[in-house]
């Protein structure tokens, strides 16, 4: 058998955030509001004044405006709180995301609980949840829609396509399953107490692994033929001492022999969230104003 497709994240992230920018110019051309993103980190992680500066930057290429918050590691819950209520109620700001994770002494679910649902760009509101499960108007989280463009734009219409969902987590398992079934896919959710993982996936025709494990779905877990995306992020030592190197949380080596299309790690799904997210600003902007908003990819 031929070797997988590689699907390339980097181009769809790339046309997505060129579709972006050429709605964000049409909406400035037409006198309507410039869409405005604000991200708010606490702490001084490098890998997140990284992913951070990234997020800003691309907003900024968008033709967005963009605002950076830092706030330094003791910055107590009020304080962050009170950040989030002044963006809230500023018209200039359309998109509100707080860099996850918090300080352990800040309660992650207070605070994305205090972000106004419509410029909840994360998509992490229990509003937004509702009324995704509902099948209502939702901002939703970044990755798992950019798993189902990624999906879409590989397999065209997802319906009737078995697809299980490695991992249940509020940020990408429980939504990505919620969007499989808005796309009229019969969805298993699988996890830790499932009982015959490997059999399961075998039985799928998309396979989303998303457990945080590195290199756990091995290539005789896959169906020959089927879609593989691979959210994980692990990094884990290279061949060189001292060395790291990213890997997903399917064995690529393996699985890239069986699958019909995969995605790799780095360059796959990874690529996507950030221009989702733009997306999602963009979204936020039009609704925020009343002004119609067609899926830009």
């Amino acid at each position: 058998m031929s070797q997988a497709k590689i699907i390339d994240g980097n181009a769809v992230a790339a046309d997505l955030r060129a579709a972006v920018a050429a709605r964000v110019a049409a909406l400035k051309a037409a006198g309507g509001p410039t869409p405005g993103l604000a991200v708010v980190l606490v702490g001084a992680d490098p890998a997140s004044q990284v992913y951070v500066r990234n997020k800003n930057k691309r907003a900024v290429e968008c033709g967005m405006t963009s605002f950076e918050h830092f706030l330094p590691p003791d910055t107590t819950e009020a304080e962050l709180l009170s950040v989030v209520e002044r963006l809230n109620l500023d018209p200039t700001v359309h998109g509100i995301l707080v860099q996850l994770p918090l300080p352990k002494h800040i309660d992650s679910q207070l605070v994305i609980d205090s972000i106004d649902p419509a410029k909840d760009v994360d998509g992490f509101h229990p509003i937004n949840v509702g009324r995704l499960v509902t099948g209502g108007p939702a901002l939703v989280p970044c990755t798992p829609l950019g798993c189902v463009m990624l999906l879409k734009r590989e397999l065209g219409s997802l319906s009737g396509k078995s697809a299980i969902v490695l991992g249940r987590s509020n940020i990408v398992g429980k939504p990505m399953a919620q969007l499989l079934l808005r796309e009229s896919a019969t969805v298993t959710i699988a996890h830790s107490r499932t009982h015959d993982l490997p059999g399961e996936c075998r039985r799928a025709d998309i396979v989303i692994a998303a457990v945080g494990q590195p290199e756990m779905v091995r290539g005789d877990w896959i169906k020959p033929g089927a879609t593989v995306i691979d959210v994980g992020i692990n990094r884990v030592p290279g061949a060189e001492p001292g060395k790291t190197k990213l890997v997903g949380d399917v064995n690529f080596a393996e699985a890239v022999q069986v699958a019909g299309a995969i995605t790799p790690v780095p360059g796959g799904v990874g690529p996507m969230t950030i221009a989702v997210l733009l997306r999602n600003a963009l979204e936020a902007c039009c609704r925020q104003n009343d002004l119609p908003f067609e899926e830009v990819l």
